[in-house]
Order: structure tokens, then sequence, then C-alpha cells
């Protein structure tokens, strides 16, 4: 049985945190057999490492979110191209633009952005990205930073198909989390339908962003296979197909076995 694989999780984050052993061992009693944990800001990626050093199936992906941009810095450019060494690092994340947030202004956004692209092509790692409200600007950029040379992931993907398509020429698979399972949800199932298979994988975003039918609550790990199964629904695949086709591209985008033999090598 192909195990699931939860590209964005923030399990250094609370209430996830304070009961980390707990929720890791739901979440594998369910199927979940991977973890990815995106930062937020340069003050977390200690904490982040330190959770990722618990769960032997999770992986880092240290970054600096937009909402947090206006923290971006020589220093923490500086920290962060050390990290990006780490053998537990598999990505930069989460990173992007946010066209919500009344602050940071976009030009601060951009200004991070686009230096830890450049950060992440220079380490050859794969980036994860936060985007809302600004898809064309964002696309924009990836090409300009030439990020199809790294790929990624597009996490809460929530753009039109015309614009998951663009990503997916970039070398980006479109992330597919809890609001893929509301009752109002139009665009994600038409984006979901329209991808090729091999650029679909599955997220919580826990805490955040819980399926049905827990929306509104806490969000945990546990619940990846609500969304697996609407995955299975719309695309028409079983349950085992879901898991494999998803977790495949996972591996392939994120290369977490690579980053296990630096570990064994270490």
């Amino acid at each position: 049985m192909s195990l699931l694989f939860d590209t964005h999780v923030h399990l250094d984050c609370p209430p996830l945190a304070t009961h980390l052993d707990t929720e890791v061992e739901a979440a594998r009693a369910q199927g979940v057999g991977g973890f990815v944990v995106p930062g937020v800001s340069a003050a977390s990626w200690p904490q982040l490492l330190e959770t990722v050093a618990r769960i032997p199936e999770a992986w880092a992906a240290p970054g600096v979110h937009p909402q947090r941009a206006w923290e971006w810095n020589e220093e923490s450019a500086a920290h962060l191209a050390a990290l990006l060494d780490h053998p537990r690092v598999v990505a930069v994340g989460e990173i992007g633009l946010d066209g919500l947030l009344p602050a940071p202004g976009i030009a601060i956004q951009e200004r991070a952005l686009r230096a830890q692209l450049r950060l992440a092509r220079a380490a050859g790692l794969p980036v994860l990205i936060h985007c809302r409200k600004a898809v064309g600007r964002l696309l924009a950029i990836l090409r300009e930073e030439q990020a199809q040379t790294v790929g990624g992931i597009l996490h809460a993907f929530s753009g039109s198909i015309e614009s998951a398509r663009q990503a997916v020429e970039l070398g980006f698979a479109i992330g597919f989390g809890g609001p893929l399972t509301y009752a109002n949800a139009r665009r994600a199932p038409e984006v979901l339908s329209a991808l090729p298979a091999e650029w679909i994988v599955l997220e919580t975003d826990a805490p955040d962003l819980a399926p049905h039918p827990h929306r509104g609550q806490d969000n945990r790990p546990a619940w990846l296979p609500l969304i697996a199964a609407e995955v299975a629904r719309i695309r028409n695949w079983s349950p085992e197909e879901t898991a494999r086709i998803t977790t495949e591209n996972a591996h392939r985008i994120l290369k977490p076995d690579r980053r296990k033999q630096l570990t064994t090598d270490n």
C-alpha cells in the first residue's frame, strides 16, 4: 500500500508542535508517510530543524514567507544560504507573493522572493510557493529568475487552469488541500481535472485550512486522507492510485531520498 505524502504542513507551529508526537503518530496510522515542513521567518528556522530532526520521515523547507518579507536582509540571506546545505532540507519555502496582505508592500515581497529564488537555484533546490491575488506577477518573476531550473510546488493554488498550466510548464506541481473538499469549491476541482497526473501533489497546510467535515477547526496531518479521497473522486482514481501517483510526484520534485543519502553519509 502506497503511503500519502503531505507536501506542506506546519508541524513546528502550535497547536501541532504542542502535541507533535501524538499528531505524527495519528497521521502515520492514517497512512501518511512523509511530511515537508515549510518555514515562515528566520527566527523560526531553528525550531523548524529541531522539529524535523524528531521525525524520520519529515523534511524542512526554510524560507521567509511574504508576510514577513520585511525581515529579509543580508543576515537572513547568509543564514538561509548556510541552511540549504543541511541534509534535512529539501526545498526553500514558503516564499512568494500575497496581494491580500495590507503590509509589507509587493515591492518588498518581490525583493525577498527574488533573493530566495536565487539562493534556491544556487543550491539546486526546489521552492514552495505561496501566492494569493498575484499569480500573473508571480509567474513573470519565476520566468525572469529562471525558476524552471529547480521547479517546485505552488502551495494552496487558487488560480485558473491557464495559470496552472503555465506553472506546470515551469516545472511546478500544484498542491491540493482542504479547500478542494469544500462544498463551494469550483475552481480547484476544475484545475485538478485538467492537470497532467504527474503534476498533482497533496498537502494539508495544517493547522490551517482543515478539510470537510472539519472546516473551521485546527487542521491535522491525520486528515490528509480526506483530501486524497476527494482527489480520487474527481480524477476517478482508486485510493491506491491516488497515493502512489501523488507520492511519486512529491518524491520526484523534492527528492527526499537524495537528502536521506546525505544524512547517511554524514
